[in-house]
């Protein structure tokens, strides 16, 4: 017997798929539970069309999803966390949560529950996932600082090349 699986069902198939069974395992089991249909002529036409659709449908969602990848791939955060001065650890963890929160901040709006990572409990260098799509997905480097260290002298340097800069263009200004 020819039948349609309407979900997967382990051993058997994937939802979609056109299977040969037993007649009775088909009669008395699947098409009662609704977990399959006769394969007759009008329902495999039923079935590619339904396909069709559903691949037109999943090109635009991979399409856009390729969209919303592309604009965040250049994209780096740093999270400042509460750290313990002698152990470098931090007050509570840095997660998807606070990572998502900063993407916001930065204009990027992404629901949370799309983004992977472990719990961060230590000052370093991380990375996120985002997955947008099955086959699309994006890796965001996380740099998680103390609140309240110490500026590098590098960041002074650089900081203090730009503030000369400001003050001469504001004189040159007025």
């Amino acid at each position: 017997m020819e039948i349609i699986l309407k979900e997967d069902i382990i051993g058997l198939g994937f939802k979609n798929d056109i299977v040969e069974v037993k007649p009775g395992y088909g009669r008395n089991y699947l098409i009662p539970t609704g977990k399959a249909v006769i394969a007759s002529p009008s329902a495999k036409k039923v079935l590619a069309e339904n396909l069709r659709q559903q691949a037109h449908k999943l090109a635009a969602l991979k399409e856009a999803a390729e969209k919303k990848a592309e604009a965040i791939k250049n994209v780096a955060l740093t999270i400042s966390a509460k750290v313990n001065s002698s152990t470098g650890v931090t007050y509570g963890s840095v997660n998807v949560a606070h990572v998502a929160e900063e993407l916001k901040k930065l204009g990027h709006d992404i629901d949370r529950k799309i983004i992977l990572m472990r719990d961060i409990k230590t000052v370093g260098d991380y990375v996120a996932t985002v997955c947008f799509h099955k086959e699309v997905s994006v890796e965001i480097p996380v740099k998680v600082v103390a609140e309240n260290a110490p500026v590098a002298k590098e960041e002074v340097v650089e900081a203090a090349a730009e503030v000369p800069a400001v003050e001469e263009n504001a004189t040159v200004a007025e």
